[in-house]
């Protein structure tokens, strides 16, 4: 049959689209239905148990027996090995050989017999071979066939034929001398259990005794019994049908992660601690800190904490006291930073006696969150060391050791880098000796067999070896010379102390060296080699000495400087207009310059990455440093032996230092970037409490914190006749009443004869129906300034009003309704969003962007705690992509943390308003887990609180706790309660930030304001309940009677009695009773000119200034001047003065509108978002240069002149000039700004540049896809003159074209085509290649007798994709190339015009290849 007959109209390589078996994008495997008929015969019996359950059952029915449901478990168990056996011997009844054969012939002569047989050794030849006839004759299409080939038997992994064993590499043999070599190769082939009569010991070659010494280093096979036990009862387990399905047995892992329904989410949930404190502390949950490292753990912090703060020194000691409480209420009481800053002021100040209206603040919220970050670290520290110590322990325990140098070292050690000192010191020191015990314990935990061990280290042997004494003889051991180095840096008696002086040998080095108690006649047998080896050895020892390395760490930070050189290709990519030149030449940057720019160091760090720079870290004054050094090494005798011997010992050290460079460097850089990390994120932080510290708009007359209703509008990208002006009107409760679209609201001119725009009126109607407090307007473009100018002049001349409110003296009063710009960072990220989708369906992108700028307007804390993660998609600091996105999360989160903390959360609400719902995760207390566990018990306890005593529950009226107590005094005070005063049960103070614990000192101060003695008070409460005292004051709107109290003699006498300071608690309460939850947010923050100018165009003052040269592209030309447009969107005007320094020529000979050409900023009004430009020649051959700061002695000048000349060499060669083409996509590009401009455009999108080949090259860039970019080089020829466009058009020395618009419709747009096409097809992986081969990886194991492929973009090659494909699970994973040319693809030279003959004619190529043992010619991985 001819091939090509086989190739349908579509592509089938593989027929899994018709089968519901495989998941096309987990590539896990599906169960098929089971088949019927003949096929099921073939059918591996996974249904085999079930069937005996069911014959089981039937059995039982017919006998009359009805299993019990609370039978006995033995019963059921001895069921189930009853089953198993009889399952057992079914198997073993199964294998029929000839005697068996021959017996049930005898028997029943009526069957028929089978022909005789052979003997096994041919049988088991053809049998081989009759397979491989069976498979040869597949067709094309069953290359990659999806179908279970059922006739084939599916065989074991090891030692077993596998079908695809010889799908790639075997050769297939023609003639019968290969077809006999390949059956005995088959027959050849080791068996799975092995010859009959032949014990292991016969196929070894070993005896007896040699087979007992391997089985006792290797084991005999049966140690892993009990994991295969465990297999068997597990199986059993997932087979029983009285087990009850949990989650995990219905989702995957990654779904209930995703969904925090794991058993370690339930924990969280479960446990009464904060759930914060929880993630933050698994690492360390078996972790109790003693009480002296309770102790230690105040001084550790505070030192690190104290020259941060700056304080003056007489705070010192309160200073240290706040530290100590602040640790013990994080790590002793458990509550959370919040409520030490609400309900523990009084611990976070201190007042002077001196002057005690004016407490001084020790602690802002960022502290706080410090020190529990340090706190977290501490505890690492102490864990590690831990560690140390009971390895340290085990090994006194086995070997008697005792290291004076560690038992002095680890308890000082207090950062982890000087515990890792201490562990490399340890790990060299004693390596034989910490491999026995780590072989001890795991014999003693595993049971494992002893494995023969690794060889002994060299350092190990040359310790134990006679050369040892070679590094006795100089003089000095690591840990002495280390102690004199380290008296230069000591504040405490040790400077004072005696100094380890260097003794000298009698004989010189090479003498001593070739004596016979050095030489070691094996490994070491000439006096060089042995001075050598001691050389290294005491090098080494100096290198591991943890006193040295914190001596040269100390070193490092005190004297060390960075240098950063550019690389070849960052010559190339980084010139004067590139954000990384700032740092291109800088030299000699020490520590504090690294802390003064921390963005800077890691724009350093991102820039290395990149291969761009090479960072070095190097000692200032190294040559006086290694001087000191010499001397605490060296001797002080004065003979011709002690000057060999101090030679040597300066030679040693030099290599330690060398060694340390690269060790202590790197750790340097690390803890650098850690540091640099931590102070963007705060400022990141800092930055976003600003932003979240703003009330929902106020109109005038309402009270601070109502949320305002608004009409929000938006002109999108404000482009004429395309983009509508959408609007949405939003209730106070955030609800979406009414939504629109205008085309025109052009305010008129009756005067000049200017109709007013079609949708004014509808506008005024809009407006006078609705009445809302505030209009909103913000887009994407510049062209929103002109709608808001537009609405702004309708709301005056229309004199359009709001809702009436009532003025300062209780009148009406309504006003011109307001209209802003609003900062539309969180709906830009609503407007796509799955949340918008599932809100609003049926609206549009832009009107869902009105509805986020709507109810941000209502309430931005709202809005940006509904963001969850893509928080971090807005920018808060110039340099925060350079972090971890896990850190800044972190650091965004407290800052939420704090503010949510700060507002409250109506409890009630959050039950039926999912936007107040969003806050419960930044409770104090709470997390993601609990606050969903909390809103679940509410409704079960009936849907609504009434107390902050109803969330812990009520075991008497069947009510559940919400949550546990630890965690109810935690987020308590941040639920608000609303006061009913119809209710008695309703309590004043649950509307206020007064915590219950304070509840009685509330309502004693109530009682002094309303001046009842304890008799009246007692007769209140006995009447009305314990808050009736509160009630009353209320009641009577006696609340200002409480700023009549000295609340300074009740600080005083709780002090006394209780033990307690609670002075700010007290005005806390004085403030709740007169205003609960006061708004204490600062007004709705209005948008300054800077901060619409990078709103609307996406520029800042560094990217855009004054006499930066740009592209503009022209709008309108007239005879004295040109309208045009910056990229950005600002409008650009050329005054006659700036259009041209030629007079003889006017400007519409020079200039057409759409062209690009470019011009010199020459003055910006970011108000206006207006920029005056120059095109006259005299001013752009006049380059812009970045101003960047050049210290004396920090930037390498003549290094830059050098790269300079050399750059301006390679030009003048090149003879590269700048063009002007007309042509709408022309842009005076380079191959770097070609790529940021299609950053942001679709696919297909192109730029025409110039190109560096010279006057007859143009270059056409394309976007392929998102980050990639191909740059096509076009030849031009029949050219007029050096800067017209070539009449004939040539790519690649293959299509010729002969225009620039022919090109880029028959050439990129055909491309373009091709890609699309590609993308949308079946097989199609959007991922990379590595993902695609996983994908197929993970297809082959659920589907081990299937093949697959799929296509995938290949990021490194622009215009090309990766085939990749597996022939099956044993098989290579392979790929080939294609590439897309005009209307067509390419594989291995063959052209194929469309997906399904892609495809066909792989198979095609990939059949020849198997089949010819050859193949196409294309490389294969």
């Amino acid at each position: 049959m001819d091939p090509n007959s086989l190739i349908e109209g579509e592509a089938e390589l593989d027929d899994d689209e018709n089968e519901d078996s495989f998941d096309e994008e987990t590539g896990e495997h599906k169960p098929k239905p089971k088949p019927k008929g003949a096929k099921a015969r073939f059918e591996d019996s996974s249904e085999e148990e079930d069937d005996d359950d069911d014959e089981e059952a039937e059995r039982e029915v017919r006998e009359g027996f009805i299993v019990d449901e609370d039978e006995d478990d033995e019963e059921r168990e001895a069921r189930k090995r009853e089953r198993r056996k009889r399952r057992r011997e079914e198997r073993e009844e199964e294998g029929l050989d000839e005697e068996d054969l021959d017996l049930i012939g005898e028997a029943h002569p009526e069957l028929e017999r089978r022909a005789p047989t052979e003997p096994k050794l041919k049988r088991l030849k053809r049998g081989h071979r009759e397979d491989r006839e069976s498979r040869g004759g597949r067709g094309i299409d069953d290359i990659f066939d999806s179908e279970e080939e059922d006739d084939i038997p599916t065989k074991g992994r090891r030692g077993e034929f596998d079908e695809f064993d010889d799908f790639i590499e075997e050769d297939e043999f023609s003639n019968e001398g290969g077809a006999q070599q390949l059956d005995d190769a088959e027959v050849a082939r080791p068996a799975k259990k092995g010859f009959a009569g032949v014990g292991p010991s016969d196929l070894a070659g070993l005896d007896e005794q040699a087979m007992e010494d391997m089985r006792l280093a290797f084991g005999d096979g049966t140690e892993y019994d009990w994991a295969l036990s465990l297999e068997e009862q597990e199986e059993e387990m997932e087979h029983d049908p009285e087990k009850p399905i949990e989650l995990k047995d219905v989702f995957e892992p990654s779904q209930l992660a995703e969904k925090m329904l794991t058993e370690e989410d339930n924990v969280i949930r479960n446990t009464d601690v904060p759930e914060r404190f929880q993630i933050a502390r698994k690492p360390y949950e078996g972790l109790e800190l003693t009480e002296d490292q309770r102790k230690d753990e105040i001084d550790w912090v505070g030192n690190l904490l104290w020259p941060k703060k700056q304080h003056d020194p007489e705070l010192k000691e309160p200073f240290w006291f706040s530290v100590g409480k602040i640790l013990e209420f994080l790590t002793v009481d458990n509550v959370e930073i919040p409520f030490i800053m609400y309900h523990r002021k009084d611990y976070l100040i201190h007042t002077l006696p001196e002057d005690p209206d004016r407490p001084i603040k020790l602690f802002e919220p960022g502290d706080l969150w410090d020190i529990f970050e340090l706190d977290l670290k501490y505890r690492a520290l102490i864990e590690k060391r831990n560690s140390l110590q009971r390895t340290y322990d085990n090994l006194k325990s086995i070997t008697n050791v005792n290291d004076e140098i560690f038992e002095d070292m680890l308890p000082q050690a207090n950062a982890m880098e000087e515990l890792s000192d201490i562990q490399d010191y340890l790990h060299f020191q004693y390596s034989s000796q910490l491999r026995d015990l780590a072989l001890v314990n795991s014999t003693e935990n595993a049971n494992s067999q002893r494995r023969p061990g690794a060889q002994k280290s060299i350092f190990e042997r040359i310790r134990n070896g006679k050369v040892y004494n070679l590094v006795r003889a100089f003089g000095i051991t690591a840990d002495a010379f280390a102690q004199n180095a380290s008296r230069r840096f000591s504040q405490t008696s040790a400077r004072d102390a005696r100094k380890h002086y260097t003794e000298d040998p009698n004989e010189r080095p090479d003498d001593m060296a070739d004596k016979e108690d050095i030489l070691d006649g094996t490994e070491i047998s000439t006096g060089s080699q042995a001075f050598r080896a001691a050389k290294t050895m005491f090098a080494e020892e100096l290198t591991m000495s943890p006193k040295f390395r914190k001596v040269m760490r100390t070193y490092y930070y005190m004297n060390g400087a960075f240098d950063v050189f550019r690389t070849e290709k960052g010559l190339r990519k980084i010139d004067e207009q590139h954000p990384y030149y700032e740092f291109k030449y800088l030299r000699n940057q020490q520590m504090q310059d690294i802390a003064r720019y921390p963005g800077r160091f890691l724009r350093m760090l991102k820039a290395e990455e990149e291969g761009l720079i090479e960072i070095k870290l190097k000692l200032q004054g190294l040559d006086q440093i290694k001087q000191h050094l010499y001397t605490d090494l060296e001797s002080d005798n004065l003979s011709e032996i002690a000057d060999a011997w101090n030679k040597e010992r300066r030679d040693v050290l030099d290599v330690a230092l060398g060694k340390l460079d690269k060790i202590l460097a790197r750790g340097v850089r690390e803890n650098l970037r850690n540091e640099c990390e931590t102070h963007v994120a705060k400022s990141c932080r800092n930055e976003f409490t600003n932003r979240l510290d703003q009330m929902p708009f106020k109109p005038k007359g309402w009270l601070a914190g109502t949320e305002p209703r608004v009409l929000a509008m938006s002109n999108g990208h404000g482009n004429s006749g395309r983009d509508a002006i959408c609007w949405a009107w939003v209730d106070e409760d955030g609800r979406v009443l009414e939504n629109g679209k205008f085309t025109d609201l052009a305010v008129g001119d009756p005067e000049r004869g200017i109709r007013d725009g079609a949708d004014v009126d509808a506008f005024v109607d809009l407006i006078e129906r609705r009445r809302p407090d505030v209009i909103g307007i913000s887009g994407f473009s510049p062209e929103t300034r002109r709608l808001y100018k537009n609405v702004s002049e309708l709301v005056e001349v229309k004199n359009l009003h709001g809702p009436e409110n009532n003025n300062d003296d209780g009148g009406p009063i309504s006003e011109q309704v307001d209209v802003l710009i609003v900062n539309d960072e969180v709906a830009r990220l609503y407007q796509n969003s799955e949340r918008a989708q599932m809100e609003h369906p049926g609206f549009a992108p832009l009107t869902h962007y009105c509805v986020g700028l709507g109810r941000y307007m209502q309430s931005p804390l709202k809005e940006y705690a509904a963001l969850g993660r893509d928080i971090i998609s807005i920018s808060f600091d110039p340099n925060q992509n350079f972090l971890p996105q896990e850190k800044l999360m972190k650091s965004l989160e407290t800052a939420l943390v704090d503010m949510v903390n700060l507002t409250g959360v109506n409890i009630n609400d959050a039950l039926s308003q999912p936007s107040v719902a969003n806050l419960l995760p930044y409770v104090c207390g709470l997390g993601q887990r609990k606050a969903t566990q909390l809103l679940k018990t509410i409704n079960i306890n009936g849907g609504s609180i009434s107390s902050r005593g109803d969330l812990a529950g009520d075991p008497e009226e069947g009510k559940l706790a919400a949550v546990g107590e630890k965690v109810l005094i935690n987020c308590a005070s941040f639920f608000i309660i609303d006061y009913n005063n119809m209710s008695d049960d309703s309590d004043y103070l649950d509307s206020t930030r007064v915590h219950p614990e304070d509840y009685e000192l509330a309502r004693k101060i109530a009682a002094d304001a309303l001046e009842l003695d304890e008799e009246d008070v007692k007769a209140e409460q006995d009447e009305n309940g314990p808050s009736a005292v509160v009630r009353k004051l209320i009641k009577e709107d006696a609340q200002d009677k409480v700023n009549d109290l000295v609340l300074e003699e009740y600080a005083e006498q709780l002090e006394k009695t209780f033990m307690q300071r609670k002075r700010a608690t007290l005005e806390t309460i004085r403030e709740e009773l007169i205003s609960p939850y006061e708004e204490l947010r600062k007004p709705f923050r209005s948008l300054s000119s800077e901060d619409v100018f990078t709103m609307l165009t996406g520029e800042t003052r560094e990217s855009l200034q004054e006499g930066m040269i740009v592209p503009i592209s022209i709008k309108r030309v007239s005879d004295d001047h040109i309208d045009a447009k910056l990229d950005c969107g600002i409008d650009a005007i050329v005054s006659e003065t700036e259009l041209t320094d030629r007079l003889d020529i006017s400007p519409r000979q020079l200039y057409a509108v759409h062209q690009t050409v470019q011009a010199k900023i020459m003055s910006l009004n970011v108000k206006g978002l207006l920029a005056n430009v120059s095109l006259r020649e005299d001013v752009l051959r006049r380059p812009w240069r970045r101003q960047i700061g050049r210290p004396r002695g920090e930037w390498d000048e003549t290094q830059e002149m050098e790269d300079k000349k050399h750059s301006e060499s390679k030009a003048d060669v090149s003879g590269r000039t700048q063009r002007v083409i007309k042509h709408p996509l022309f842009k005076p590009f380079s191959f770097t700004q070609a790529e940021e401009y299609l950053g942001s455009q679709g696919r297909g999108d192109c730029v025409i540049r110039p190109s560096s080949k010279g006057t007859d090259h143009l270059c056409v860039s394309w976007k392929v896809a998102d980050g990639i970019y191909q740059h096509i080089d076009v030849l031009e020829l029949d050219k007029e003159n050096p800067f017209s466009v070539g009449k004939t058009l040539k790519v690649a020395g293959k299509w010729t074209y002969s225009d620039l618009d022919e090109l880029i419709a028959n050439h990129v747009r055909a491309m373009a085509r091709k890609v699309d096409e590609m993308c949308g097809h079946e097989k199609f992986q959007k991922g990379s290649k590595s993902d695609t081969e996983r994908w197929l990886t993970t297809y082959t194991e659920a589907n081990p007798k299937r093949a697959n492929y799929a296509f995938c973009l290949d990021p490194k090659h622009p215009g090309y994709f990766y085939l990749c494909f597996k022939a099956g699970q044993h098989a290579h994973l392979q790929s080939w190339n294609v590439r897309v040319i005009p209307g067509a693809f390419d594989l291995v030279r063959n052209q194929y015009p469309d997906m399904v003959s892609l495809c066909n004619g792989f198979k095609k190529l990939w059949e020849s290849m198997r089949r010819g043992g050859g193949g196409p010619g294309v490389g294969r991985r």
